[in-house]
């Protein structure tokens, strides 16, 4: 396994080289499998935008994966080993999350805080139409074995990982189950969760409990216009600022995510939006601009309307480039406004206010905090 942000790729033969396709980074991995094609070997490819772009991804490869991977990985090894590989593999039915392996961390180089990834759940039950996830796996939304997610926590050598799901509060049920479980071991651990269940004390004080060190709270926008366009029209708005405060009662902190670009927003959002953040106190913000991934609601609809600009993939990374046409704004202005309030969230002023309200774990803020404002400046 090789990490190109830690490790060298190995440019000699291999039997089967299997390359994970995102978004951004497609046009890179095209010239990575041509390479490889040219050395002997017999090149797969999968991930999100093979399964949004299978076309696309066939004239690359010489197999592609289409959704999940659980059943039909297994099935391409003993085909390819019969020398009948097919170019195609594609899930037809939600795989079962019963019995997954534990993942070979020992594999991994570097990337400490990633060697504890962990995954209790898959899918998400809502529908936010900037959001690929319904795209990419089957609709079902589907949890782990408690036990087997237990074992998979409990062989992570460090002392802190995360769980990868993309709602981790979404069933509550199961995961009050899991946070019973789990607090025996120890850890401490971060998650993604959605702003209205964290209205839930019961499923915070668990959390604590448990471990929880932060969460992620996908609030997206302050406007409530904003989250219209998101079909995101689920988070409680106006309640921001008790769910916020709940959570650092509980000694948890709060990274949020917001996205610039929407239909409604203007140039004014960016310091609008700086102001929300400071006034909530939150520990971090993830701000993105909003990207009209293949396969979306509002990639279709920037399609009709002519709003995407005629730029290749590495445009689609949410984070230093714009892909489309805001109706509010410029392109330019855009990614301006978005580094603007990247630049004062984490300026020192606005790092001393907020946690100044927060007073939540204040040595891990602060050292996170100072972070990114050392990368900013």
């Amino acid at each position: 396994m090789v990490d190109e942000l830690t490790q060298k790729l190995p440019l000699v033969k291999f039997d089967v080289v299997a390359i994970t396709v995102n978004t951004p980074n497609a046009q890179h991995v095209y010239r990575m499998a041509a390479r490889y094609r040219e050395l002997g070997a017999w090149v797969v490819l999968g991930g999100p935008h093979v399964t949004l772009l299978q076309e696309e991804a066939m004239q690359y490869g010489d197999t592609i994966f289409i959704g999940e991977a659980e059943e039909t990985w297994p099935q391409f090894l003993q085909d390819f080993l019969l020398g009948q590989p097919n170019p195609t593999y594609r899930c037809d039915k939600a795989p079962s999350l019963k019995g997954l392996p534990i993942p070979r961390r020992d594999l991994i180089s570097g990337h400490l805080f990633t060697k504890g990834a962990v995954f209790a759940s898959r899918g998400c039950p809502h529908h936010c139409n900037y959001c690929s996830l319904k795209k990419i796996y089957c609709p079902q939304f589907r949890t782990r074995p408690v036990e087997e997610v237990v074992t998979d926590v409990s062989a992570i050598a460090g002392k802190f990982f995360v769980f990868w799901d993309d709602n981790f509060f979404a069933d509550v049920a199961y995961t009050k189950e899991l946070l019973k479980a789990i607090r025996p071991l120890h850890k401490r651990w971060a998650a993604q969760v959605t702003a209205h269940s964290c209205l839930d004390d019961e499923l915070l004080s668990l959390a604590a409990q448990a471990g929880c060190l932060y969460l992620f709270l996908g609030l997206e926008s302050f406007s409530s216009q904003g989250l219209v366009d998101a079909n995101k029209v689920f988070n409680p708005i106006g309640r921001y600022k008790e769910i916020v405060d709940k959570i650092h009662l509980h000694g948890i902190c709060v990274q949020a995510g917001v996205v610039f670009g929407f239909d409604s927003d203007q140039t004014q959002v960016f310091q609008d939006t700086l102001e929300f953040c400071e006034d909530l106190g939150l520990d971090g913000v993830t701000p993105s601009i909003l990207t009209p991934f293949p396969g979306t609601d509002i990639y279709h609809q920037y399609a009709q309307e002519g709003r995407l600009l005629p730029v290749d993939w590495s445009y689609f990374n949410g984070k230093t480039r714009v892909a489309f046409r805001p109706k509010g704004m410029t392109p330019e202005e855009l990614l301006q406004g978005y580094n603007l309030f990247r630049r004062e969230f984490y300026s020192l002023s606005s790092i001393a206010r907020r946690l100044a309200k927060s007073r939540t774990n204040l040595l891990y803020n602060s050292i996170v905090n100072i972070g990114y404002w050392s990368a900013l400046v």
